[in-house]
Parts: structure tokens; C-alpha cells; sequence
């Protein structure tokens, strides 16, 4: 069966400028133009649409899901085996704040008492679930189930003074590396300090911090564009210039 642009829209609750910006940036093409200059969509295009949507669900960017549908080695079938896992993980982190919000309001109805710490388990679950998803394949076959499971635990047990810890060096961090991209010097102070922040960072989720794995992990941000995507919402760039600062920072970078 084929389908103009608007039938497609209305197949997949999309608008119709929608799946022309879709075709403007090359993720999704008709299957031809009609005589009269209609797009035409054919099964194929149907059950790309689809996966498409799928990733949009996960938070996926445009860019990303381009990627991943064009490179030679991307597998359909596979591709709805680890949709159906992400999203049973997205129905995870919402079992557990919706449990989080019940305990809650228990616990303000004086039924139970709540501590602190209980209070953002829901949260830092969710966290935790969200990076098993996007990055949890590549960080596992690299630094293995047991270093990543330890540092899942860290963040769970992690005390509410520790969290915010978390937060404040990570936005201190992105600020030295906007400072330190002005100046374009990796080895600068700037730079070098915002190399400190990220290896403080590390610490709270790894145990024990290696120089050679924190160089590692800045080489795999460049190479892997989800890693990439995330530093570089900061500026395009980002996500190099703090691996080249944080392999002069780790001597990694030393002929």
C-alpha cells in the first residue's frame, strides 16, 4: 500500500510538515514523486517512520536516529529488540517515581516516616536507568559489568550532601570549559581546571580513578555521538576540546 503525505501524517498521528522536514533532512524519503509532485510512501518508508517514532519516544535527536538508521551495519529486527527494552526500562523508572511520589505522600499523611535519602531514591534510579539505556552496551563492554554495576551502586547510595556535590561539579565544570574554549587551549588553566572538575566528577561514580581509563572515557565521548551529542549541547566542540584537555591533564597526551 502507498500513502501521500497527508494519509502517512494520519496513519502515524504526525503532521504533515512533520515528514517533510523528515525528507528535507534525509532521515526519511518518499519512495517517489508522483506526476502531479506528491510525495509517495511505501512499506518500506512505513516501517522506517516507525522506527523513527520509536527513537523519538527515547529522546533520541534527529542526528542521532540519522546515524543509526544509515549505518551499514544496522539491523531492523535487532533495532525492536532494544526498543523494547529501553521503553521496559522507561516503564521501570516510572514504577519507581510513581512509588517514590506514594511513599511521599504516606509519609505527609503520617503514616510512614520518610528519610532524606528515600526521598530521591526515585530519582537517582531513573538516572541510573536512563544512562543504562542510552550508553549501558558500549560503557559495559569496555570497562565491564562489575565496574559499571559498582558505580551504579555509588550513585544509589549516594547522601543528599553528595548529589548536590554531583551537580555543582558538573555545572562548574561545563562553565571552565566554556571559559576555557574562548582561549582555544586545551593546556590552559582553564581548561586544565575544568579537566580537575571532570576527574572529581568520575570519582563519585568510579572507584577506584585511573589517568588511563579517564582518557579512555573522553576518546569513547568523541567517538560515540550520544557522548558527543551531550557535552557538545554546550557548544559544538566541547566534547573534543575536553578530551584534548584531559589527556594533557592525564599525560595521555604526551609524544
Amino acid at each position: 500500500m502507498e500513502y501521500t503525505v497527508q494519509k502517512l501524517g494520519r496513519l502515524a498521528g504526525i503532521s504533515t510538515r512533520t515528514l517533510r522536514y523528515y525528507d528535507e533532512i534525509g532521515i526519511l524519503k518518499p519512495a517517489r514523486t508522483s506526476s502531479s509532485g506528491y510525495r509517495i510512501y511505501g512499506q518500506a518508508e512505513v516501517d522506517r517512520l516507525q522506527q523513527i517514532l520509536f527513537y523519538r519516544e527515547l529522546d533520541f535527536s534527529l542526528e542521532q536516529i540519522k546515524s543509526i538508521l544509515t549505518d551499514p551495519s544496522y539491523d531492523a529486527t535487532q533495532a525492536l529488540i532494544e526498543h523494547r527494552e529501553r521503553l521496559l526500562d522507561k516503564k521501570k523508572q516510572l514504577d519507581a517515581l510513581i512509588a517514590n511520589v506514594e511513599k511521599t505522600m504516606a509519609a505527609k499523611e503520617g503514616r510512614i516516616t520518610m528519610s532524606n535519602q528515600e526521598k530521591f531514591e526515585g530519582f537517582k534510579q531513573k538516572l541510573i536507568d536512563e544512562n543504562e539505556a542510552k550508553f549501558g552496551s558500549e560503557i559495559r563492554n569496555k570497562y565491564g559489568d562489575a565496574t559499571i554495576d559498582k558505580s551504579n551502586a555509588k550513585l544509589k547510595n549516594m547522601t543528599e550532601a553528595e548529589y548536590e556535590e554531583v551537580q555543582r561539579l558538573e555545572r562548574e565544570m561545563f562553565a571552565a570549559l566554556a571559559e576555557g574554549m574562548h582561549t582555544g587551549d586545551p593546556a590552559g588553566d582553564t581548561a586544565q581546571k575544568a579537566a580537575d572538575l571532570h576527574k572529581q566528577w568520575l570519582t563519585f561514580y568510579w572507584d577506584p580513578y585511573s589517568r588511563e581509563a579517564h582518557a579512555g572515557l573522553v576518546q569513547m565521548y568523541v567517538a560515540d555521538e550520544r557522548f558527543k551529542a551531550y557535552y557538545d549541547q554546550a557548544g559544538p566542540g566541547t566534547a573534543e576540546f575536553l578530551r584534548d584537555a584531559v589527556l594533557i591533564y592525564t599525560g595521555a597526551g604526551r609524544k
